[in-house]
């Protein structure tokens, strides 16, 4: 399997420091993790780093062991949680900070790969030029629109939208849930931190990840739109485009703009 990549984060244009993570894993191609921290200035970079670093170790561990792709990607992610209590009891200043997550993971090298998530941070899949948002959102708000409470574009400008209903740092952590996602030749992948989609609707992304252009020039592109539009969280995105079906694996480059 061939893929191009790359990773962009930016600070925005409010926010004075970098509380998001990312990574793309070069020129591998194995796994992709984009992280959204929270907690103050010191507690949210910590959180992420910490959570990006962790399932990074745990992946590159035991990538050729026998664990199923599904239980090594739900390992990767309860042991960054791990990680993230023991460095609250550690630092108590840092007691309430916590990250997003979300992480795609090409392990089999057949027509699927595997995603995990927790929190807002996002996974979409553009096919044919049609934009399908993979994750649900762990908020309160997302829950109302699942049950009916609330329409969609209510939700999307609702006070209590950043409400969220699980975040990796938390001793009572739900069961970590990992999907398989069926990829196709053509397909582009883009794992986004809320400071996208905050800013740009679905719409606006499906429009700019259709677009032609090497994977960069839609980053760069998505990352400029959603700062012109406010910028008022930090940015990050990691886009994925499926080339090509073919033993090994490929990939253009990786940026990344802190």
């Amino acid at each position: 399997m061939k893929l191009s990549f790359t990773s962009l984060s930016d600070t925005g244009v409010v926010r004075a420091v970098n509380q998001d993570a990312c990574y793309a894993d070069s020129p591998q191609a194995r796994f992709f993790i984009v992280a959204d921290g929270m907690g103050g200035h010191v507690g949210g970079q910590e959180a992420s780093r910490i959570a990006k670093e962790t399932v990074c170790s745990v992946l590159d561990k035991y990538w050729n062991s026998n664990e199923t792709s599904q239980t090594l990607l739900a390992k990767a992610l309860v042991e960054a949680n791990e990680a993230i209590v023991t460095d609250q009891f550690q630092h108590p200043e840092r007691a309430d900070m916590g990250t997003t997550a979300v992480v795609l993971m090409f392990r089999d090298r057949t027509d699927s790969a595997w995603y995990t998530h927790v929190g807002d941070s996002r996974l979409y899949l553009l096919r044919d030029g049609q934009l399908q948002q993979v994750t649900q959102d762990h908020t309160w708000v997302s829950m109302a629109v699942k049950i009916g409470d609330l329409t969609q574009e209510q939700a999307r400008n609702h006070p209590y939208r950043h409400v969220l209903s699980q975040c990796l740092g938390r001793k009572d952590l739900s069961q970590i849930e990992v999907q398989p996602i069926e990829i196709k030749s053509g397909d582009r992948l883009l794992l986004c931190s809320d400071g996208l989609t905050e800013e740009l609707p679905d719409a606006e992304i499906c429009r700019y990840l259709s677009s032609d252009g090497s994977c960069e020039d839609i980053a760069t592109a998505l990352v400029n739109a959603a700062k012109a539009n406010g910028g008022r969280d930090n940015i990050t995105v990691v886009i994925v485009e499926i080339d090509a079906f073919q033993p090994g694996s490929g990939f253009s480059s990786q940026s990344t703009l802190d």
